[in-house]
């Protein structure tokens, strides 16, 4: 929500930033959006009660995250019908990434964006494929098996399948085996990208 919607705050209405400027150093808590492509996305979150009329209705807070790095503020207005806590109101609000890696990944490996139609049911055709081919990659990518605690590389992905599917169906140049070293070498180096930026994140949040 922006950050000049008001909230009712007893009988006064104010501004969603003013209360965020209200708040002291101690009421901000470095929390975990969840797991991102370069690491856990860590802010600083806050939250406030907001006064309910009728408590049996339901608790009403306002949650706001801050940028470690640039200090820029999102708000978000939640609502609950128990009581809960900051764990529960970020792990809800970072659902919201979930969401939006599924569209890019779509548009980026199946083509959801990519439709060349101006009628519905052109669109929906090309939107049902696209998801469909994503769905597919989506399963193979899930059934794939737990790798070793130990191991020195990722898991593979959609991209990586995507990758490999193409190169099976389009290059012929090369056999399976050869396929198979480049994509054991590809998530090798993500494996040590990954590993590494958690750790320098690590030393940013200690």
């Amino acid at each position: 929500m922006s950050c000049s919607t008001t909230i009712d705050v007893g009988p006064a209405r104010i501004r969603a930033d003013e209360l965020a400027r209200a708040l002291t150093d101690e009421s901000w808590q470095i929390r975990s959006a969840g797991p991102g492509s370069k690491g856990l996305r860590l802010y600083q979150w806050a939250y406030l009660h907001i006064d309910e009329p009728a408590p049996e209705r339901g608790r009403r807070y306002l949650l706001i995250r801050r940028s470690i790095s640039s200090g820029e503020l999102a708000y978000y207005r939640c609502w609950t019908p128990t009581p809960v806590g900051l764990h529960e109101l970020v792990a809800v609000a970072g659902a919201r990434w979930t969401v939006e890696e599924s569209f890019q990944t779509g548009k980026g490996l199946t083509g959801l964006d990519e439709h060349q139609v101006r009628r519905y049911t052109s669109w929906a055709r090309w939107t049902v494929l696209a998801m469909l081919a994503h769905a597919f990659l989506s399963v193979l990518a899930a059934e794939q098996p737990d790798l070793p605690e130990d191991t020195d590389m990722i898991p593979l992905t959609c991209q990586e399948i995507a990758h490999l599917l193409a190169t099976m169906l389009f290059n012929r140049d090369h056999s399976n085996a050869h396929r198979w070293a480049w994509s054991a070498w590809r998530r090798r180096r993500q494996h040590r990208a990954r590993t590494y930026h958690y750790q320098r994140q690590a030393a940013r949040t200690a």
